[in-house]
């Protein structure tokens, strides 16, 4: 397997695909789906926020989840009933769906026109990219491709063809979805994702989903950081 490709991987190749395959996805979920209190007092039940599994080294992610684990040490004996999960879902209202103008717009056609128009450009892009890896949104058509969450949800996704490559011992698939991976990375989320991120962590009214902004950051940061330069193209959209 060339060093050229991705230099920068952990020795434990399977440890760190698997970390980022469970991280990336979880963040993908909980920015594209709204609260749903069971998830949420599962990730409680399993101290999903004591460490992160990639990216700990990261400012970002450190802080991320510091601020998580003192949201959920405030939750107290009754955890997420009554005002603490009504609150979420209120924030989560507020900043991604409306009414009124939404505070922090979770698809990144949004980002890139000042009419703030969605179904533009990145998302007939972002369904070229899904189709590639053989993937296409839940809602196509009704909902934009381009949503935070499914962005970080398809990074994910590249993360497991990644880790059954390596399980399978095929170094030219392995190297085709990371070298993927740092591509869709600079075509898309790090070009939106971060200020994105800063706008949550400015117009949330819940620490968790300020923390959990900052938290989705130091990730990006963290694989912005380990993958090495892309060497193939994105897909061309027809």
């Amino acid at each position: 397997m060339s060093e050229m490709i991705h230099p920068a991987l952990p020795t434990d190749q399977t440890e760190h695909l698997t970390g980022e395959m469970l991280l990336v996805g979880l963040l993908g979920r909980l920015w594209y789906e709204f609260p749903d209190k069971a998830w949420y007092q599962s990730l409680l039940a399993e101290d999903v926020f004591a460490e992160a599994p990639i990216g700990g080294d990261q400012p970002e992610v450190a802080a991320g989840l510091a601020g998580l684990r003192a949201w959920q040490g405030q939750l107290g004996v009754n955890g997420l009933n009554g005002a603490a999960f009504d609150d979420l879902a209120a924030d989560y209202t507020r900043l991604f769906m409306g009414p009124g103008k939404l505070l922090a717009p979770p698809w990144e056609s949004v980002f890139f026109n000042d009419e703030r128009l969605l179904f533009q450009e990145q998302t007939l892009q972002l369904r070229a990219w899904y189709a590639r890896f053989g993937l296409a949104a839940d809602r196509t058509g009704q909902e934009p491709d381009d949503h935070i969450g499914l962005e970080l949800a398809f990074l994910a996704h590249l993360a497991s063809l990644g880790l059954a490559a390596l399980e399978a011992g095929d170094d030219e698939r392995l190297a085709q979805t990371l070298t993927a991976q740092r591509a869709f990375l600079d075509a898309h989320l790090l070009k939106w994702a971060p200020a994105w991120c800063l706008q949550v962590q400015t117009n949330a009214k819940t620490a968790f989903y300020q923390a959990a902004a900052q938290l989705t950051s130091g990730a990006l940061a963290a694989l912005d950081a380990t993958l090495a330069a892309p060497q193939v193209a994105a897909p061309q959209v027809a």
